[in-house]
């Protein structure tokens, strides 16, 4: 997901994964000091040593690929008068994964932010500051929009749960019976469900995630919740039919599948994951 930064006045391009791994363009934290000619800062930055050693680090750090001896080559020229690196350089000969070239209208030199940030600090250091502090505010945002989107998904499944024990005790459960034995109906019905949709039982779960803090449905993503919202709704809807469990459990799993088919190729959902 593209989204856009400000630090005094200047838009900075940031693409978001929604994790920590964002790119942070450099050629646009460039425009603040070369609003012209923003490649010829970020390539006169990588020539340092000092900058060569960082991004070398970074890269054993995280690029189990990276390709030392060219690295170690990059390193012994720096400094000389005739040196020159540029971003395509540094990643064809490396196999850097830190800095990306885009090209096209929406291109430029991409790179982590953990390198984003220290170029940035090259530029300056009040600069870096503001960057980071619009940077915090994004993702703020992001996982305020991400934690809205999935509490409202696991409301509507709380609702429709409501929908659909209602239909258990109106169809499934006898009169005068304890609440008990009106549990065992509940919970094997909340289980068939669960079966339908994540291929095991919540007492099955338990047991491969001991260690888990929750059950089996709160630690289910966004898809998940939307499609049990859609099987509870439907179940209640069979159970009104007359339809017995084993049948049930069969039209709910297919109907599962398709829907978790169709979600999780829909580009509107995946943002929010």
């Amino acid at each position: 997901m593209k989204a856009i930064i400000t630090a005094k006045g200047t838009e900075i391009t940031v693409l978001s994964k929604g994790d920590s791994n964002d790119y942070i363009s450099l050629t646009d934290i460039a425009r603040y000091k070369n609003p012209v000619e923003p490649k010829d800062v970020v390539k006169n930055w990588m020539r340092a040593r000092n900058t060569i050693e960082f991004l070398g680090l970074w890269e054993q750090f995280y690029n189990p690929n990276f390709k030392g001896v060219e690295f170690d080559s990059f390193i012994h020229e720096s400094g000389a008068n005739s040196f020159t690196l540029s971003p395509q350089k540094w990643i064809e000969s490396t196999n850097a994964i830190g800095i990306v070239s885009k090209s096209g209208r929406d291109g430029g030199t991409f790179a982590h932010k953990d390198i984003a940030f220290e170029f940035a600090s090259w530029i300056s250091a009040e600069f870096k500051l503001y960057i980071i502090k619009d940077y915090q505010r994004l993702k703020a945002d992001e996982n305020s929009k991400i934690s809205l989107e999935w509490n409202v998904n696991r409301i509507i499944s709380k609702i429709n749960y409501k929908i659909h024990t209602d239909a258990i005790k109106q169809n499934l459960i006898p009169e005068h019976v304890s609440p008990k034995q009106q549990s065992i109906t509940y919970s094997s019905e909340a289980d068939m469900l669960n079966v339908a949709l994540f291929g095991k039982t919540a007492k099955e779960w338990r047991n491969e995630n001991s260690d888990a803090k929750g059950n089996i449905r709160d630690v289910a993503n966004i898809q998940q919740l939307i499609v049990l919202s859609n099987l509870e709704s439907m179940n209640a809807e069979l159970i009104k039919q007359n339809i017995p469990q084993k049948q049930r459990l069969i039209i709910l799993n297919n109907m599962a599948i398709d829907q978790m088919t169709s979600i999780i190729g829909n580009v509107s959902i995946k943002k929010l994951s």
